[in-house]
């Protein structure tokens, strides 16, 4: 199992905050950054930054050497299927080849409504989804590439320059549903669904599983992974006064909790389990983005969970 960090961006982090997230990730061999592509904030606050998901990635590409960087994730609603591929070919070739894009239909209304962006019915979100990804692998793909669907019409053109990685490491995620779990095993090298129980967790590996084998892919090729929550202290009272920090900057209180919380001892033992049942990777979701130490124990762990 790997231990990833996932930072929520648009809860006011700075640029200053991200490099220095990125520089104690790579120090502590933290093998890959994920960041939110939110505009606003998705908890009840107002007057947080958002820097840019794609922006901020790039930036961080040029300033790291190993450490690799991905979004969970971004939604097809913000930008053209052609400029996202643009965006991610660019980032791959900064990097060198360490972008790990995760992709989906969008959720959140009210920055839609916001920023302008057009918020379709589920229905309709699936299928621009699904156009989405055709053109994006379309246009990764070698020599000419044109689409005519209903959402997008594509004249033939050979993008150039492609990303480093081939395939792109493409990642995709939900609550494993039929028309989700289908896409994913079409497009997706990696399915992750988001705070789920435990055995939610099995049950929804098992479906992905299912969908990889109805695509004619091999089951056991299914990469999985978790997000989630977590605070992890030195002792569980360092662990307990990071939850309520989280809890105080989140403005949920305690609607706010994690499947991951304590000493690294207590931390390992509960992410044992998890490795058990099938996870091959928890994005830990960290809400106290300025809290460098954290990041700091979850490189301690790793190692017992590799």
């Amino acid at each position: 199992m790997d231990l990833c960090v996932m930072i929520e961006g648009q809860e006011d982090v700075s640029w200053e905050q991200w490099v220095a997230i990125a520089r104690v990730c790579e120090a502590n061999d933290i093998p890959t950054l994920f960041r939110s592509d939110h505009y606003l904030s998705v908890f009840p606050s107002e007057g947080r930054q958002s820097l840019d998901a794609w922006g901020t990635i790039c930036g961080l590409a040029a300033i790291t050497s190993k450490l690799r960087l991905g979004t969970m994730v971004s939604p097809t609603s913000f930008r053209p299927p052609s400029v996202l591929a643009k965006l991610i070919a660019t980032a791959d070739q900064i990097s060198g080849g360490r972008i790990e894009p995760g992709i989906g239909a969008g959720w959140h209304q009210a920055e839609h409504e916001a920023f302008g962006f057009p918020f379709l019915s589920t229905a309709e979100r699936m299928e621009v989804l699904e156009e989405q990804l055709e053109i994006m692998t379309g246009l990764w793909s070698e020599g000419e590439f044109e689409f005519h669907g209903r959402h997008y019409d594509l004249a033939p053109v050979d993008a150039r320059p492609k990303p480093v990685q081939n395939p792109m490491p493409l990642i995709m995620g939900g609550n494993a549903g039929p028309k989700g779990a289908a896409l994913a095993a079409r497009f997706a090298s990696e399915y992750n669904t988001p705070n789920p129980s435990l055995d939610e967790a099995r049950q929804r590996r098992s479906a992905i599983e299912a969908a990889w084998l109805e695509a004619g892919r091999d089951p056991a090729g299914v990469r999985f992974s978790v997000m989630t929550g977590a605070a992890l202290g030195r002792d569980e009272a360092e662990a307990e006064d990071r939850l309520r920090r989280a809890r105080e900057k989140s403005g949920i209180g305690d609607a706010l909790d994690y499947e991951f919380k304590g000493s690294p001892e207590r931390v390992v033992e509960q992410l044992t389990e998890w490795r058990e049942a099938g996870v091959d990777r928890v994005m830990l979701q960290l809400l106290l983005h300025d809290d460098l130490e954290q990041i700091e124990l979850i490189g301690r762990i790793a190692p017992a969970l590799a």
